[in-house]
């Protein structure tokens, strides 16, 4: 019987194509709303947040733009006052009723930020609230864990970096190719079977990424820990190195997540080998010819640059986290105690899956 999630899964390819038709024309807009503006920061909660990350890292990284996760509570709770002239502020909710974020694009609007929504429904509070609103074309979701939603979010955000980024090196030839890539991967499911038997072995999970795709790496470990009901912890490398490294043993797989190319290709090789040597198992998912070697189990990843293979890099791991769900007897479309919106606290303040 197939699951409501992996139906979604396989929408993927369509809703990312719909969405990047539907947003790329709207960059010279997001340049208007930006002129002036120095700061970006982004704001959301769950896989939302993990979207958030990526947009972190990209925009630093290919617009040159200082950017940073904001933090709901200073609005929420704290009731800070900011000036926050100089600074555009994204927000994601895919539903755009989180009652926390409306809340906090509200507090920014009001400390003189200019405010973009990213959400997956038109007409709801956080698009109507925002100054521009781009609309992910992603169609409802149905199941709890977020899958299309969440990629045609990382669509999203790829297509600011692409307005505030460097005219002569655009990204939209390299997100128009995105498609394609998330049909190739769902098609041949290359390792995927492998890596649902490797962490059906073991109880303790830890995984890993670095820079671009570490929000990747975030949305895995929640996944397997929403969808799968086991405890994951997501580190970033350097973070994994600093201590927790400690605990890794023969009862630990490691799921470590790879661009195929980039600076942090070979760190994360040599973390495998590192992981290995001390008896865990390595789940492989992405890198090159050499990161793969270097762990028990590959999953192959997209043939895509480091800058835009965050948006279908995710999709194995969902096959993955999918089948591993089914394996342990769970519904993988209503993991326990979850909704599409959750609430954060007895104030009545929500995330997002």
């Amino acid at each position: 019987m197939t699951t409501t999630m992996a139906s979604e899964i396989a929408e993927q390819p369509a809703a990312l194509d719909a969405t990047l038709t539907a947003l790329l024309p709207l960059r010279e807009e997001l340049r208007r709303l930006d002129t002036g503006r120095r700061e970006v920061l982004l704001v959301a909660r769950g896989t939302s947040d993990n979207a958030g990350v990526y947009g972190r890292y990209l925009l630093e990284v290919h617009a040159g733009r200082g950017a940073a996760l904001g933090a709901p509570s200073l609005s929420t709770h704290y009731r800070v006052r900011r000036d926050l002239s100089d600074t555009l502020v994204i927000c994601l909710s895919q539903s755009g009723e989180t009652t926390e974020i409306v809340e906090t694009q509200e507090w920014l609007r009001g400390c003189g930020a200019r405010t973009v929504a990213i959400t997956n429904v038109e007409d709801s509070p956080l698009a109507e609230s925002a100054d521009l609103v781009l609309i992910t074309q992603a169609g409802a979701e149905r199941a709890v864990p977020a899958t299309k939603s969440h990629t045609a979010q990382l669509a999203a955000i790829a297509v600011i970096a692409d307005a505030l980024g460097p005219a002569d090196d655009p990204l939209e030839p390299l997100l128009r190719r995105v498609p394609d890539e998330v049909e190739r991967l769902l098609a041949q499911r290359d390792g995927v079977e492998a890596a649902v038997a490797a962490l059906e072995r073991t109880g303790t999970t830890l995984v890993s990424g670095r820079g671009l795709v570490f929000g990747t790496a975030l949305e895995v470990a929640l996944k397997l820990e929403e969808t799968c009901l086991r405890p994951v912890r997501g580190l970033s490398y350097a973070d994994l190195r600093h201590g927790p490294i400690a605990v890794v043993d023969r009862d630990v797989a490691t799921v470590l997540v790879s661009a195929n190319d980039g600076p942090m290709v070979a760190g994360m090789t040599e973390l495998a080998g590192d992981l290995q040597a001390l008896g865990a198992t390595t789940v492989g998912l992405g890198g090159d010819a050499t990161f793969q070697a270097a762990c028990e189990v590959a999953v192959a990843g997209p043939r895509l640059p480091e800058r835009v293979t965050p948006l279908a890099l995710v999709v194995p791991a969902q096959l993955i986290v999918e089948a591993l769900a089914r394996r342990s007897g769970l519904d993988p479309d209503a993991p326990r105690a979850l909704s599409k919106v959750t609430e954060t606290d007895p104030t009545g303040s929500g995330s997002e899956r």
